[in-house]
């Protein structure tokens, strides 16, 4: 399995980019992070890459892993992250739905029915 490695001195955007163009293409996405900063910066990627997938009626999840893996002949931890793509309805893409009807979650604050 391929991963994007990235740093914590990675550009979001860039990897941003990098996911986005992946998943239009229907490559599988993994991310492979060593450190707070480097696992920082693959989230930040992530969120920017949800923004411009949302609007083709396209969105994605993440779920992350540990794995042990060796750089420079010492063994490191390191966060793996799988991204899973999810199609939209049109309604969803086009912003049409309240954020109960996206989540789910009917008990979101501000929503009708929410008890005080």
């Amino acid at each position: 399995m391929d991963f994007l490695k990235v740093s914590s001195k990675s550009s979001p955007a860039s990897v941003a980019g990098a996911i986005a163009g992946m998943v239009k293409d229907g490559v599988p996405v993994n991310l492979q992070s060593v450190g707070a900063g480097a696992v920082n910066q693959a989230i930040k990627a992530i969120a920017i890459a949800r923004g411009f997938l949302i609007p083709t009626g396209v969105d994605i999840s993440c779920a992350p892993t540990f794995s042990d893996i060796q750089i420079g002949g010492e063994m490191r931890t390191a966060i793996r992250i799988a991204v899973y793509v999810h199609r939209l309805d049109s309604r969803r893409a086009a912003g049409a739905l309240s954020p109960s009807e996206v989540t789910g979650d009917p008990t979101r604050a501000g929503e009708p029915g929410q008890e005080a």
